[in-house]
């Protein structure tokens, strides 16, 4: 079974996700406070975390940030209105999908399946692979680890894709659609602009500057692309 924590104080809407996933292989389990959020979530192992931002004695972005100090596992975050700015914060402190309270089950199953396939195919850190070297950054797809110089570089499972496909394409575009269709692995919409949050909370760890990039360049009305700080392409 799939294990599934939800963070959220609207009891009906637990049990309405339990009584949904449950057939779908997926064993739902609730807490309605921030902080039995943060309690249950680092101190179990879930396969991903359901996290409402509204949430009586810590909200939903100062629970994310206690798990990320501790855990990579995925969280996909829920809001009331479906927000923007809402949206942008929680991708920016590490979540790996959001979806508004309007969602369908449908929806809600689709999001799930994506975040929790990346993470069951993650390899452990004792399988060694080759790493792809970006000057002095170097990143290594099969232990999912990237280092810039000596400094390991801390990174969330979508901020790790995006590096990993941007550092293999190194040299080459990357539009804003593809890296959405791999990091995913849904339908997804051209305009959203997760990607970009993503890709500014990568730049902040690399210590990069969009406007004098050393890695990530941004290429008008294209996309993206990784560069060589050494060579500066």
């Amino acid at each position: 079974m799939t294990r599934i924590l939800v963070v959220d104080d609207d009891r009906k809407l637990c049990r309405l996700i339990g009584e949904y996933l449950g057939p779908m292989g997926y064993s739902v389990e609730a807490v309605h406070t921030g902080p039995a959020g943060v309690d249950r979530a680092i101190g179990e192992k879930w396969d991903a975390v359901i996290l409402d931002v509204m949430l009586p004695g810590l909200d939903g972005f100062d629970v994310l940030r206690r798990i990320r100090a501790r855990s990579d596992v995925p969280v996909l975050m829920l809001t009331a209105r479906g927000e923007e700015a809402d949206r942008i914060v929680g991708l920016e402190m590490g979540a790996d999908d959001y979806l508004p309270k309007t969602f369908s089950s449908r929806e809600l199953l689709a999001r799930l399946r994506a975040v929790t396939r990346r993470a069951v195919a993650r390899p452990g850190p004792e399988h060694v692979g080759p790493e792809v070297v970006v000057g002095p950054l170097r990143v290594n797809i099969a232990s999912r680890t990237a280092v810039l110089g000596d400094r390991p570089l801390s990174l969330t499972p979508v901020e790790f894709d995006l590096l990993a496909s941007l550092a293999k394409a190194r040299g080459r575009v990357k539009t804003r659609e593809r890296l959405l269709e791999e990091i995913r692995e849904r339908d997804y919409d051209v305009f959203d602009r997760s990607i970009d949050v993503h890709i500014s909370a990568l730049r902040k760890k690399l210590g990069d500057d969009a406007k004098e990039p050393k890695f990530i360049r941004t290429v008008r009305s294209a996309g993206y692309m990784m560069v060589d700080p050494a060579a500066g392409a």
